[in-house]
């Protein structure tokens, strides 16, 4: 039974172990790729990939990458969440094709080619710099991925532990198109769920009239 988006917000927890038996079926993953596809990014460049694992040989080699930990090879279906890095850059094409997507005259798209360069441009002038916005832009993706995945009474953990050299190696990346940014183990827990503990509303929302 699908859960609403409040009980899935307090189902939601960093999973520490799943259940190996138990697989999230085809369908449920479609769902929460979905949530990831769907999600907002700056100027609509989408610039993420999402890699699917669900080899366990891959899995086991990755695990040390990733401070060997247990989620990696004991989760169902282990996400590698990657930041766009060549996509972004005007020269690509991409972002070109990606304006263009939306119907509109030459003149409008030359604008929003100039706009896009322009406000970019610090941005964009390095690899570096374009993988701190992009891999920023990436955790819209996982957030909303994270919550569908509660909703179907999946559970995840989102991992930034991990050498992230050591893991763009053994997944053979070409680091000048995408960079990880995230590895986001889904599956099902083994273990009672722990004590929610969040700040309280006040401490953390401030209203200004």
């Amino acid at each position: 039974m699908e859960k609403t988006f409040m009980e899935a917000m307090d189902f939601r927890h960093a999973c520490k172990i799943f259940d190996e038996t138990k697989k999230v079926s085809t369908e449920d993953m479609n769902y929460i790729l979905e949530a990831g596809r769907k999600s907002p990014s700056s100027f609509g460049m989408e610039a993420w990939k999402f890699l699917v694992i669900t080899n366990e040989e891959l899995k086991a080699k990755l695990r040390p990458a990733c401070w060997d930990q247990v989620q990696i090879t004991s989760c169902s279906h282990l996400v590698v969440v990657l930041a766009g890095i060549d996509c972004v850059k005007p020269e690509s094409g991409e972002v070109e094709r990606k304006f263009k997507r939306r119907e509109m005259p030459q003149e409008k798209l030359d604008f929003y080619l100039g706009l896009y360069a322009g406000h970019l441009k610090n941005t964009l002038s390095s690899d570096e710099n374009i993988y701190a916005w992009t891999a920023k832009q990436t955790a819209f993706a996982a957030g909303n991925m994270m919550t569908a995945a509660a909703i179907k009474g999946v559970d995840s953990c989102p991992i930034e532990g991990y050498d992230k050299g050591k893991v763009e190696e053994i997944l053979g990346l070409d680091t000048k198109k995408y960079q990880l940014a995230l590895v986001l183990p889904f599956g099902y827990r083994i273990n009672e769920q722990s004590t929610q503990l969040r700040e309280p509303l006040e401490n953390v929302v401030e209203y200004i009239k």
